[in-house]
């Protein structure tokens, strides 16, 4: 039963990565460029080694490629809202909405798609591992005199979230069908990062020229996108997408832990108390029971 919940855990450490990562580009990088770009390349990346990638765009059948189609759509919107999210909004809400709110979209879509209803130990455990994702990360942003948060980052980070949780559940039908996890993400995310290329090119690339640029990109590509995909992929084919979305919570705990671990930052007692909640919560979904059906 451990096989889902670890490769989820370790590409939620890779994502971990992605906010210091990001503050380090040329600050003439646009925000939703950074992501996008990163996006492209990992996306051709996964393209090219997952198994059956080509095959199943071409003899998947037209329901598969619709289902893959639209996954690429969600999986192209995540980079377009989240990074101009995190610019309006701020690091910390906006990694707090998008990340709290996913769980709760996939729940949802998964009851109205499927016919299934998670249970209430789901929701318990999810509940504890937003509100201590919340607290983790408000927490140690309380004294940082951050400006106020604009309405429209809000909006944008729970498109985030919706994007996220649409484009996981997607490939979690998929994968459960029987095709190769490797094939389904790869064929996704080349598709997202097809969607988004107009988006990097618009906006310039003088900024990938650099090599603070380019170090940046090459890193969200094979870390953030690449591997944990991978991981996140094989971890979809014994995990549903509602309890994958809440396991990707520790995502805000391994960037703080890292900040106090390789950055020397300091976290106060109510963030500490907030990373033992979220801890409990993702405890509670180690072994995830089955969905009733409604």
């Amino acid at each position: 039963m451990a096989r889902g919940p670890l490769p989820i855990l370790a590409a939620a450490v890779l994502w971990g990565t992605t906010g210091t990562a990001g503050s380090l580009a040329p600050a003439s990088a646009p925000a939703a460029a950074i992501g996008s770009a990163g996006l492209v390349l990992g996306g051709l990346l996964l393209f090219l080694t997952g198994r059956g990638s080509l095959a199943l765009v071409v003899r998947g059948g037209a329901s598969t490629r619709w289902a893959l189609a639209l996954g690429a759509l969600a999986v192209a919107g995540y980079p377009l809202a989240f990074y101009p999210a995190v610019a309006q909004a701020g690091v910390a809400v906006g990694t707090v909405i998008t990340l709290g709110s996913a769980p709760v979209f996939a729940g949802l879509l998964a009851w109205l798609t499927g016919r299934t209803r998670p249970t209430a130990r789901w929701a318990v455990a999810t509940l504890a591992a937003v509100l201590g994702c919340a607290v983790l990360v408000l927490g140690s942003e309380s004294t940082g005199g951050e400006s106020a948060v604009r309405p429209a980052g809000v909006l944008l980070a729970l498109l985030a979230g919706l994007s996220y949780s649409a484009y996981a559940l997607v490939a979690e039908r998929l994968i459960r069908r029987g095709h190769p996890s490797g094939a389904v993400m790869g064929t996704m995310f080349a598709g997202g990062g097809i969607a988004v290329l107009p988006v990097v090119l618009a906006t310039g690339t003088a900024w990938l020229a650099t090599a603070e640029g380019a170090l940046v990109a090459l890193h969200l590509a094979v870390f953030t996108v690449f591997l944990a995909y991978r991981l996140f992929g094989n971890g979809l084919r014994h995990t549903p997408a509602s309890v994958a979305t809440t396991l990707t919570l520790a995502e805000p705990a391994v960037a703080a832990l890292l900040g106090v671990v390789v950055v020397g930052e300091r976290l106060p007692a109510v963030s500490w108390a907030g990373l033992a909640v979220l801890a409990l919560g993702l405890a509670v979904l180690r072994t995830p029971a089955r969905p009733r059906q409604r």
